[in-house]
């Protein structure tokens, strides 16, 4: 006789946008519902800066059910839904709202998703063609567009436009940081911004030293990040660009052994201190080795 499949883990989500409301009615509920472990967040529904809801996409394992009473507890749009919901079937993760009929791990349910995926997309259009209409309406009468005080150039409404361009700048970054601050952390003051930014851009991100400075120093305004991460590093010698080098793509990255430190050089076109192109584990261990001589942490090979 077949054993029954085995059942799906459930793990809640529960969301209110003030501090002074509480998250109680939807813990109750999905619990209820059999979620083991729920995660709870204060935070606006207009704005994609969850930490909280970041922190559970990154761990949730494959065969997992995100769980939330409604979809508007997680997601701001449906745009948003639907990118929510990629990330978690790139991990093998499933989805599920209590009070609405989505349910990934079902066929029914993957059925109102891609409905409401194409109503997402008419939204997008009608809005494109209601907007642009709009536009050509407006210039047929002689009206000129925009803001007017930006126009004039008024000072209250310069302000509010860098108030919000500040704000939509600190929600990108407070969303991104689990792809970048992580190594920053590792590494930052122990080794130069350009190591970082070597690093960083070898895993196909696109900074430059100025602006990954620009983002740390945001955060730690934002007490996200400490500001030792903000101290100048130690000089060292131009002929020790390529240890350190060596020794920040292992902190950065512990996990990886001498070989994968070796292929990253090698995709770096970083040549070995001999000029050739192919890395040795054992060039590869010489390097982590006067690193650590020179207490820069790197780990053991």
């Amino acid at each position: 006789m077949r054993s029954p499949p085995p059942l799906k883990r459930l793990i809640g989500y529960a969301r209110v946008s003030t501090e002074d409301q509480t998250t109680t009615a939807q813990i109750d509920e999905l619990q209820a519902a059999g979620c083991a472990i729920v995660h709870q967040e204060h935070g606006s529904g207009a704005s994609r800066a969850r930490p909280v809801l970041a922190r559970v996409l990154r761990e949730i394992r494959p065969g997992e059910v995100l769980v939330v009473v409604r979809l508007d507890r997680l997601a701001r749009s449906v745009s948003h839904l639907l990118e929510v919901i990629e990330d978690l079937k790139q991990k093998g993760a499933h989805f599920r709202s209590l009070r609405d009929p989505i349910d990934t791990s079902t066929p029914q349910g993957m059925f109102s998703l891609q409905v409401l995926g194409a109503v997402a997309q008419l939204e997008r259009a009608l809005v494109s063609e209601r907007t642009k209409a709009g536009l050509e309406a407006a210039k047929a009468r002689g009206k000129q567009l925009g803001n007017p005080g930006v126009r004039e150039r008024r000072p209250e409404a310069l302000r509010r436009i860098s108030l919000a361009r500040e704000k939509t700048y600190v929600d990108q970054l407070i969303s991104s940081a689990e792809t970048w601050l992580p190594t920053v952390r590792r590494m930052r003051p122990g080794h130069s911004w350009e190591d970082v930014v070597h690093i960083l851009n070898s895993r196909g991100q696109s900074w430059t030293v100025e602006r990954l400075r620009r983002a740390v120093r945001v955060l730690v305004a934002q007490r996200m990040s400490d500001p030792v991460l903000l101290k100048r590093s130690p000089r060292r010698s131009p002929d020790d660009r390529l240890m350190t080098l060596i020794a920040a793509i292992a902190i950065a990255d512990p996990t990886l052994s001498l070989r994968d430190i070796g292929v990253q050089l090698e995709a770096m076109r970083e040549r070995t201190p001999r000029g050739g192109r192919k890395w040795s584990a054992s060039s590869v261990k010489a390097q982590l080795d006067r690193a650590r001589s020179l207490g820069l942490g790197s780990p053991e090979a």
